[in-house]
């Protein structure tokens, strides 16, 4: 938590296990305690299943946003355990004025790299920090997310309807909602951010979808009255000129980053309920060769605001493309 890597897989982007998409109350209160509590130096985390060959893995001190401390991701040593073949550990060396933060290599017989040197000039000042350039990192293997900064020049007023032309290779922009939530776009991708360390969370909208159409930001018919401009309801919406328009609508918790991987915990229930599934089959059925079961689960959103679930499939996932619920229905067209 804290480490605010700018730095993202794809399959980061859309991951709830990923600790970028960790953001609620325990992570801002760990954020501020860092903040106000210079005496914490470095923090290191891991549980990304990835190397540490990329520009971001060791994010330092900026002002006050992270106080004095120096984050660093911590990669696997173990084969089966790495995402990207990498398998490394960090090593940490106390000197007489601070300490140096290095990789170790368990693919070259324990390389040592050195990434940080992190010194003290006393007591009471902040720390000096040299990070390390390393030849190893990979920048084409990453998916690198825009940081938004607040001087940076590329905020957006949001008090009134606000549009992005979304259609230029090139726009780097960001906002804040009227309910808190920050979104910004950058590299065809519209993404959301944490509010309190501008860290991104996760993808909003990806460069399929968000390709040829321009991006606004309008009220939804909520007046929030003499407290308008903070309390207004809002809508995201995407459109381009053959009138093709998309809402982009928020998860129930206000955030707009795509849930789509499922906590881990949740996705072991599923499996031991679809392993019941089978094993009902094939003890009633009779049936002799296992991978002729196929075998679906449904799950899906609620297309109704009267509580009833009119579509529980979801289209080219467990349901053919282009139906509603595996049957064309005139009634629901």
């Amino acid at each position: 938590m804290g480490s605010g890597l700018r730095v993202l897989q794809e399959n980061h982007v859309v991951n709830g296990c990923c600790w970028l998409n960790h953001s609620g109350r325990n992570t801002r209160d760990f954020i501020e305690i860092v903040r106000k509590n210079p005496c914490i130096k470095a923090w290191f985390s891991g549980h990304f299943h990835l190397g540490q060959d990329y520009q971001d893995s060791i994010t330092f001190p900026e002002g006050n946003n992270r106080g004095s401390c120096v984050f660093a991701q911590t990669a696997v040593m173990g084969k089966k355990s790495t995402r990207d073949k990498r398998q490394q550990s960090r090593l940490v060396r106390g000197t007489k004025t601070g300490f140096t933060i290095s990789t170790i290599d368990h693919l070259d017989g324990g390389k040592e790299r050195l990434d940080a040197t992190v010194t003290y000039t006393d007591s009471s000042h902040e720390s000096v920090v040299y990070a390390h350039p390393s030849e190893d990192y990979d920048h084409e293997a990453f998916f690198s997310a825009y940081t938004p900064q607040e001087n940076d020049g590329c905020y957006l007023a949001c008090d009134d309807n606000l549009n992005v032309d979304t259609c230029k290779d090139d726009t780097v922009c960001w906002w804040h909602m009227s309910c808190g939530r920050v979104l910004g776009v950058h590299n065809g991708m519209v993404l959301e951010y944490d509010p309190s360390t501008l860290a991104p969370l996760g993808l909003v909208v990806g460069k399929d979808e968000l390709q040829g159409r321009q991006l606004a930001v309008v009220d939804s018919g909520i007046d929030g009255g003499v407290e308008k401009l903070a309390n207004r309801e809002q809508a995201v919406i995407l459109y381009d000129d053959e009138l093709n328009v998309t809402v982009v609508q928020p998860n129930e918790d206000g955030s707009y980053w795509r849930k789509i991987v499922r906590n881990k915990v949740v996705r072991m229930k599923e499996k031991r309920r679809e392993k019941a599934a089978l094993e009902f089959v094939k003890n009633n059925l009779g049936v002799k060769d296992p991978t002729k079961i196929q075998l679906q689960s449904t799950w899906g959103p609620m297309i109704s605001t009267s509580g009833t679930a009119k579509n529980t499939g979801v289209p080219g996932v467990t349901v053919a493309a282009g139906s509603s619920s595996g049957k064309e229905s005139k009634s629901e067209e």
